[in-house]
């Protein structure tokens, strides 16, 4: 799967509120009412992952958690990224 260009990573970044580009990754922070809801998020998120055999990368900072997506055998972002990150923000 190719890596999307920068006019179709504008193109959807803009369909996902939220979400931004970082470092060639797509990341966003979600806040949470407290540890418990942000662990019952990454795992609902860890299941859909796992589903899609792709895999973000998850920081969790008390009731705050940070996903970042990247397709790294393709070098960039691809739809996997934006499926997934669709999928985290339906979740949250």
């Amino acid at each position: 799967m190719p890596a999307f260009s920068a006019q179709e990573v504008a193109f959807r970044l803009a369909t996902l509120p939220g979400w931004r580009i970082e470092g060639g990754e797509l990341t966003r922070t979600f806040e949470f009412k407290d540890f418990i809801a942000a662990l019952a998020f990454v795992n609902q998120v860890g299941e859909q992952a796992e589903q899609a055999s792709h895999h973000p990368d998850i920081d969790i900072r008390y009731n705050r958690v940070r996903l970042s997506l990247m397709t790294h055998d393709a070098g960039g972002l691809t739809a996997k990224d934006f499926d997934l990150a669709a999928v985290a923000g339906r979740l949250a």
